[in-house]
């Protein structure tokens, strides 16, 4: 009731909207932020051959010309806006959308950019059902507030350098799964012009008996012009060869003047059915987004990003469901078989009538029973990640019925990049697995945290022949418009930079935050907003804590070795260490007493000793000795030499010349004691380690060490691999820390083909290891800032071992065939006692 008494009429729906400015002006006003807000300054070079974060990118920079008075205050910031809707309730039965809207912070550098305290939500849109096209209604206030940050600007306080400046700010793109490009963009994604690239240009075709759009065929003219397949007219069913070139990607100047002349229906639910003339024949547009209304949009180069987390999960899902043939999901179905005789393509492929009854034949590219059966129990009881890698991939299977059901986008993510291809091979015939391995490959390669401009080039030549080769191996039905957006990736990707900031993972990761705030049943959307506030609240007090107090905004990253967590001895003053020892180390689990053996003792001081840069000019002195007293040696006599001999020398000469020593060179000199203090694990470099005894009984295998080479180049067609052995050791000496394993072996086998490294980047590796072949050289130890974690895992039919399984990038990987050294560690861990 109002003051007069009166009823007040009640909103039909209640908009909460959360206003930006104020949140902008904090990462300026807060000490703790306002300095890497001026990030994206320092680590751009016009020269750089690398992209690893969208300032490095050609939309950032476009945005820097085209708007120069923007681009010279390095402060103002660049956002990047999500939706989506998520059901707030357990209760799936009951239907319920609810869509917030997140502001993305650019400014911030890789590792502080997307993360949640960054992160905010502008605006609750309400439900229950989702806004559809009318999502322009509720993004009002924020298109008003977006366009006052661009043409005025708000005065803010920078505590970095101690002075009042106007702050501005633009928006580079959205970000969105593909229904919502079509909200967001007036573009519908459906239909046979859904393709938001191709426009008008790129029509599929209607399939007579799948009933749905189809881009298989559509492929071949984003190929080379000399490409064989442009003339291959048998595989696709098409008398002539493709001439066509591929469609041009329209800049905002054009497909604003394109919706001139179309008239579009007002807003509001009555008006939801009525499409503007034209559409679905001459264009898909079903409105004029109010994006357009940002003075700047029409000049950027990408408005509306792709998202490559849920092209790749409806991929995987697609080649996964065919290949194993699940009921149901597959998009090899009879219907698919009549498709295919209908256009007269792979007639052994078409049903055929016996004894009065219809069969399908098999196809090639589908498993049969026994295949499925084992690929299950291979992945239900032998598969084993590391620690953080993945969900347990084991609990999506079912061994009663070979069935997979609950598998999330992340668990589609780590299966189709790096799991795939191993559970296919020897399954299926060399030429299918390749092609699929090549498709798995690719978007491999679009997620790396750093990318290189020349090979995005060649990714986008590379996925054309890719599709090229699915299309003659899947049925028409398999090409639905997720397949096809993927040969728009490499452009996107060269023009916004790397996925990891234009991927959906970490809105979705907030949206499940949101839904566990909807406590209040009765008034969903009020309550996520009031603990949403609170958090608010909270994470702007975080900023005034110590920086040793663990928060959202100084969080401790998995696997962190603390000051507080080191090793019992060490101390976080490195200044009198020599280099080798600095690296920290913490050890876990129960500590046991072990006596060396006198060549474990020779391995360890010989492997400090030639591993110190600062012996490296009396390493080379002894060379120098060896080669004159001995000119016939090699370098293969030489190495040996030096592993066997140079310690002796080390130790004589120090006692001979102590003048010409450090004191700590003195010390090091000295044989390390043989009693040492065993552990089942420890962390090394950000990763987890532990024994395979010490993981008996887990789902995790954290017990496979990964080193690499010395060169990343490739300097002949056969490289080695090392691995085997039955301990992991971490030794101590003057004051520091070594890991290691004892009793190693190389395993050799891997073989690389030169047309792999120098011509096809998609080109699946051939680089498989016999686990059988062996070298018998002991290299127990490796050094902790060097060390990453592999996954040693047999293909479930053969003995074969991929040594290129890592758990992440947190160290550069030179090279997709680069030298390396894979470790297994075995049974414990050793630590030695000066």
């Amino acid at each position: 009731m109002d003051r007069g008494g009166k009823r007040k009429a009640v909103a039909k729906k209640v908009l909460r909207y959360l206003p930006i400015t104020e949140r902008l002006k904090r990462m300026y006003m807060s000490s703790k932020t306002s300095e890497f807000m001026t990030w994206h300054t320092r680590g751009t070079s016009s020269t750089r051959t690398t992209i690893s974060h969208p300032c490095h990118s050609e939309a950032w920079k476009h945005v820097d010309q085209t708007f120069p008075d923007f681009a010279l205050e390095c402060r103002n910031v660049r956002l990047g806006l999500c939706t989506d809707g998520f059901n707030p309730n357990s209760d799936f039965s009951n239907p319920y959308s609810i869509w917030p809207v997140f502001i993305a912070v650019y400014n911030l550098p890789p590792e502080l950019c997307m993360k949640e305290p960054y992160i905010f939500m502008a605006m609750l849109i309400p439900g229950p059902r989702s806004p559809g096209r009318n999502i322009d209604i509720f993004l009002r206030p924020l298109i008003d507030e977006l366009n006052m940050l661009w043409n005025v600007g708000v005065e803010t306080w920078d505590a970095c350098r101690k002075q009042n400046f106007m702050l501005r700010a633009c928006l580079l793109w959205t970000i969105s799964d593909f229904p919502a490009y079509g909200m967001l963009s007036g573009w519908s994604t459906h239909g046979r012009l859904a393709c938001p690239y191709c426009l008008g240009d790129g029509v599929a075709h209607q399939l007579k008996f799948g009933k749905k759009p189809c881009w298989w065929g559509c492929h071949r003219r984003f190929l080379e012009h000399e490409h064989a397949f442009r003339r291959d007219t048998q595989s696709w069913g098409i008398s002539r060869s493709e001439r066509r070139r591929p469609p041009s990607v329209l800049s905002g100047v054009e497909i604003l003047r394109s919706m001139e002349n179309i008239i579009f229906p007002p807003f509001g639910s009555q008006f939801d059915n009525m499409r503007a003339d034209g559409f679905g024949r001459t264009h898909n547009w079903i409105k004029r987004s109010i994006f357009w209304e940002l003075p700047y949009w029409k000049h950027l180069l990408v408005r509306h990003n792709l998202d490559v987390m849920h092209i790749e999960k409806n991929c995987f899902d697609n080649v996964f469901n065919t290949v194993m043939n699940v009921k149901g999901k597959t998009k090899d179905n009879s219907n698919s078989r009549r498709d295919m005789e209908q256009m007269n393509i792979r007639r052994e492929l078409h049903l055929y009538d016996r004894n009065m009854a219809t069969y399908q034949p098999k196809a090639s590219y589908v498993l049969d029973k026994p295949s499925i059966i084992n690929i299950c129990h291979w992945l239900k009881h032998e598969v084993k990640l590391p620690d953080g890698y993945s969900s347990n991939i084991g609990h999506c299977v079912n061994t009663t019925t070979n069935t997979f059901y609950s598998m999330k986008s992340h668990d589609c993510h780590v299966f189709m990049q790096r799991l795939l291809p191993i559970t296919l091979r020897g399954y299926l015939s060399l030429p299918i697995w390749a092609t699929i391995s090549e498709f798995c490959k690719f978007f491999r390669l679009i997620c790396a945290k750093e990318l290189c401009i020349a090979d995005i080039e060649k990714m986008q030549d590379a996925i054309a022949v890719t599709l090229c080769k699915l299309e003659k191996i899947f049925p028409p039905s398999f090409f639905d418009s997720m397949e096809h957006l993927t040969i728009h990736l490499p452009w996107e990707l060269k023009v916004c930079g790397p996925v990891q900031f234009r991927w959906m993972y970490p809105f979705e990761r907030l949206m499940k935050k949101l839904k566990e705030k909807a406590k209040n049943k009765q008034f969903l959307e009020g309550s996520i907003v009031e603990k949403f506030w609170v958090q608010e609240v909270a994470l702007f007090c975080e900023h005034y804590f110590d920086d040793n107090c663990g928060s959202r905004i100084n969080p401790h990253v998995r696997n962190e070795v603390r000051p507080n967590m080191l090793v019992v001895g060490e101390t976080s003053n490195d200044v009198d260490k020599l280099s080798i020892f600095k690296h920290p180390v913490t050890n876990f689990s129960r500590t046991k007493n072990r006596v060396l053996t006198n060549e474990e003792l020779h391995h360890v001081h010989s492997y400090v000793l030639l591993n110190t840069p600062e012996v490296q000019p009396y390493i080379d002195h002894f060379e120098c000795q060896l080669r004159q007293s001995s000119p016939a040696l090699n370098d293969f006599d030489v190495a040996e030499q030096r592993m066997t001999h140079f310690a002796t020398w080390f130790e004589t000469m120090a006692q001979l010349f102590p003048q010409n020593f450090t004191q700590q060179l003195i010390e090091l000199s000295q044989w390390p004691k043989k009693k040492t203090m065993a552990y089942g694990g420890s962390y090394v470099n950000g990763f987890k380690f532990h024994t395979r005894m010490y993981g008996e009984g887990k789902r995790t295998s954290n017990w496979g060490i990964c080193v690499l080479g010395e060169t990343s180049e490739v300097m002949s067609s056969r490289a080695y691999v090392r691995g085997g052995g039955h301990h992991a050791i971490r030794g101590r000496s003057n004051n520091g820390s070594v890991v290691g394993s004892e009793r190693h072996r190389y395993l050799s086998g891997v073989h690389i083909s030169s047309q792999n490294v120098d011509h096809s980047p998609m080109t699946p590796p051939s680089n498989a290891i016999n686990s059988f072949a062996t070298n018998t050289r002991d290299e127990p130890f490796t050094q902790p800032n060097v060390t990453q974690q592999s996954v040693p895992s047999t293909q479930p039919r053969d003995h074969i071992v991929l040594g290129d399984l890592k758990v992440n990038d947190k160290v550069k990987v030179l090279g997709n065939y680069c030298h390396k050294v894979v470790y297994r560690m075995a049974t414990q861990l050793w630590k030695f006692r000066t």
